[in-house]
């Protein structure tokens, strides 16, 4: 039920992202897309790629942001200080409202939350065949994690050469112009 609400989630932002005509709102649709991506993962029991996820499109959406306020949204930067002040502070507040309960549900370190884990420690080395461990759950149980994990890391890396090779190409016109 929770995944069908957050994929109808995902797909209302993107067809916002789309749809709206103003660059810094669409930016701010497709961040909604990746934290209910995130959110997403939450539900599906893979929080270490949910966690990955979470922070790669908070640095993805600093950068667009970034590159797109001073182009798409001049009163941001002129004028309308209290507005300003007065979302990124509550803002802030929700973020850290969230963090807050999010961090009092995590259970004590080293208490496992599954019976997976434990599963995964004994019978990894007679299943796999494989001497490490570490290698065994990560290239036999956690593949398909560890393909996610690479495919976000990759298309951050992409977006963030998108905007920097924008940036470099202003750049290099100027220089030539001189």
């Amino acid at each position: 039920m929770e995944i069908n609400l957050l994929l109808l989630f995902m797909i209302a932002a993107a067809v916002i992202a789309v749809a709206v005509k103003d660059l810094l709102s669409s930016v701010i649709a497709v961040g909604a897309v990746g934290i209910g991506l995130s959110m997403a993962f939450l539900v599906m029991k893979a929080p270490d790629l949910a966690i990955m996820q979470l922070v790669v499109e908070i640095l993805s959406l600093i950068i667009l942001i970034r590159a797109t306020i001073r182009k798409d949204l001049p009163f941001s930067t002129s004028g309308r200080w209290a507005f300003n002040t007065v979302s990124t502070v509550i803002f802030l507040a929700v973020f850290l409202a969230f963090a807050y309960f999010s961090f009092a549900g995590i259970h004590k370190f080293g208490s496992p939350l599954m019976r997976v884990s434990q599963e995964y420690l004994s019978q990894a080395q007679a299943r796999t065949g494989i001497q490490n461990v570490i290698a065994a759950i990560t290239l036999n149980y956690r593949a398909i994690d560890t393909l996610g994990e690479a495919a976000a890391l990759f298309t951050a890396v992409v977006g963030v050469l998108t905007v920097a090779r924008k940036i470099w190409r202003r750049e290099d016109a100027k220089y030539e112009s001189r």
